[in-house]
């Protein structure tokens, strides 16, 4: 089942509190307890360790697993009350009040982040004033964001109009959201009905979107592993040899590829595999003369045309 963001991060709280009465707690045990798989779990535990008390990064939780058990190392030192600077206060209330101005969220949540915030400028004091001349406007991605999450939460499915870079257009489908992760960017895996396969979808492309009443029903899919990275490229994929000089040697920290050989005015030839090759026109045109596609070559030709059409462009 797809958990959205909301949801994770209660029962991560709930985790907390959880380890913290149970020391030594066993990873299955505390899997079966919150109705979680363990590899689930153990996502939750590579995440606690970078939580704490402090936005300074001091006082984090100190949480580690050996695969079996799971300990916490420093209960009593996070155990005080929590203490805010007026920068954390301030920091927190405005960051609050934008979230509660989010379209899409849901109403409990709505409600359950007014009363907390409340809570927090009573105790806040001066700093609460001072955060009420303040405002945080989200980008039309907030907006995205949102609404994927309540649709995840509901099982909706989701009409988007899509612009897709590699083709530079707009296309129209409906999708089954599966699951929001950031790699860099923030991203929807969903399956979608115009294709009838699985595809991501970056969120600050998403030029429209609206909530349908139909049900969300993908397919069973086994979800990646996307620790080495958004794209990783198959063995199955077409090649493409990209050449740059010294000033594009950057490619090779960017994009996965099979080799970089050294070339002898100091660039690098790069061999490199992708599933759509077309997508690759834009590297070349961003090169510039700082490198170029060699292979195969009716991408190398289709690359120097836009790029020709491009300088076309510029003259009229």
């Amino acid at each position: 089942m797809a958990t959205n963001a909301i949801d994770q991060t209660r029962r991560m709280l709930s985790l907390v509190t959880y380890l913290r009465e149970r020391p030594g707690a066993r990873v299955s045990d505390v899997a079966r307890a919150f109705g979680i798989t363990e590899e689930e779990l153990i996502s939750d535990l590579d995440v606690l360790p970078m939580c704490g008390t402090s936005f300074r990064g001091g006082d984090l939780l100190d949480i580690d697993t050996d695969g079996d058990r799971i300990w916490w190392h420093n209960p009593d030192d996070v155990a005080e009350p929590l203490r805010l600077a007026a920068d954390e206060a301030t920091a927190l209330l405005v960051a609050a009040r934008a979230v509660a101005t989010l379209p899409g969220l849901r109403e409990g949540d709505r409600q359950a982040l007014l009363r907390a915030t409340a809570k927090l400028e009573a105790a806040a004091g001066e700093a609460a004033g001072a955060s009420s001349r303040l405002s945080v406007t989200f980008e039309s991605e907030g907006g995205v964001f949102a609404d994927v999450d309540r649709a995840i939460s509901e099982r909706r499915r989701l009409w988007l109009r899509y612009y897709s870079p590699a083709r530079d257009e707009l296309t129209e489908r409906e999708v089954d959201p599966i699951r929001l992760f950031a790699v860099g960017h923030t991203y929807m895996e969903a399956w979608c009905r115009l294709s009838e396969a699985r595809r991501t979808f970056r969120l600050d492309r998403v030029a429209e979107i609206e909530l349908l009443d139909a049900p969300a029903d993908p397919p069973p899919v086994e979800l990646r592993d996307l620790s080495e990275g958004l794209v990783q490229p198959s063995e199955e994929d077409p090649e493409v040899v990209v050449e740059t000089g010294p000033a594009g040697r950057w490619v090779a920290e960017y994009y996965p590829h099979d080799s970089a050989e050294e070339l002898p005015d100091g660039g690098l030839r790069i061999t490199l595999r992708t599933p759509d090759p077309a997508s690759l026109r834009r590297l070349a045109l961003r090169l510039g003369q700082d490198g170029h596609i060699t292979s195969p070559r009716d991408l190398a030709e289709s690359a120097r045309q836009v790029a020709c059409d491009a300088l076309a462009a510029y003259g009229e």
